[in-house]
């Protein structure tokens, strides 16, 4: 259940929204990475501290990806260098956090740098991040200490029924031991898969399966991770590249001569550049973009240790 008192936290004076509640005032819907920005991260720690809330979970982490909405642009690192490593260890799904580093996620989301994540407290408190400096506070509890202190940083603070950034999960299949025999059906059949690992939504790490490596391969995938089996990448990759369609985006993914896999989204106009960038590949595979078109062999979602489904996909 999601918290019972929302509150939308904004610098748009509500005087300034016309009949159906669009702001038309002169505030820029941009972070100005000074004193409003600020305001928003105090007001957040005032209904945390409200709470009593000092840890968050990030909940459906994410990087930016191929297409970035925001009107500010991304950076170099999505916002998280100096919170995390490089490789986005400890930004995942279920990660617990101190609410100091929550508040700078916070920040990086209001800049609209890169990554997003929700961030919540169990049932009991959650912050969610949305376009145009919209935040979405929610607590067990009425936080009027909170929402008088939000007015007192100049912001407007102003309930409502529900976060419209509130989960929606969509996979719900476990990947638990009756998976893992499914995946060792199909080796057995096919004597290689291709696994798409997703532990952070447009981090995608590929793996080649056989019956030799699946274990380890297993041992390694990222906590929640979305895991997604395609037939093995195919090694004639000249016919790949002349069965790509026409007119469509696609996304090809390859295994350089180093043995490193890689991927890349493309149309039609960038296939000449697409056969020089995977000339001295050893295999490859050309997967649908669109969720229609996708029919995976298989998809389900990891536990956690203690064997249940708790991520969100």
């Amino acid at each position: 259940m999601p918290p019972a008192f929302v509150h939308r936290i904004t610098k748009y004076d509500p005087a300034d929204r016309d009949a159906h509640g669009s702001y038309r005032g002169a505030e820029a819907a941009v972070s100005d990475h000074g004193p409003v920005e600020a305001a928003y991260l105090e007001a957040i720690s005032a209904f945390a501290e409200a709470a009593g809330i000092e840890r968050l979970e990030i909940r459906e982490p994410s990087v930016a990806g191929l297409v970035h909405l925001g009107a500010q642009s991304a950076v170099e690192g999505h916002g998280l260098s100096g919170l995390f490593p490089a490789d986005l260890t400890g930004y995942h799904d279920g990660a617990e956090v101190s609410l100091a580093v929550a508040l700078e996620l916070i920040r990086v989301m209001l800049r609209e740098q890169g990554a997003w994540c929700r961030l919540e407290a169990g049932d009991i408190f959650a912050v969610h991040v949305g376009w145009d400096q919209y935040v979405y506070v929610g607590s067990d509890q009425p936080c009027r200490d909170a929402v008088a202190r939000t007015r007192e940083l100049g912001l407007f603070s102003e309930p409502v029924e529900t976060s419209p950034y509130a989960a929606e999960p969509e996979v719900t299949e476990v990947a638990g031991e009756d998976f893992w025999a499914l995946v060792r059906t199909e080796l057995a059949a096919r004597h290689g898969l291709l696994l798409e690992e997703t532990p952070v939504v447009n981090a995608t790490r590929w793996h080649r399966l056989t019956t030799e490596n699946l274990n380890a391969v297993r041992a390694g995938l990222g906590p929640r991770a979305l895991l997604t089996v395609w037939p093995d990448l195919q090694p004639d990759v000249g016919a790949v590249l002349t069965a790509l369609p026409s007119e469509c985006h696609i996304e090809l993914v390859w295994e350089t001569k180093e043995g490193t896999i890689r991927d890349v989204v493309i149309d039609e106009t960038e296939y000449q550049e697409l056969a020089a960038l995977v000339g001295d590949a050893r295999a490859a595979r050309a997967l649908p973009l669109y969720t229609d078109e996708r029919s995976p062999l298989l998809q389900a979602v990891l536990p956690d240790s203690d064997g249940v489904l708790r991520a969100r996909w």
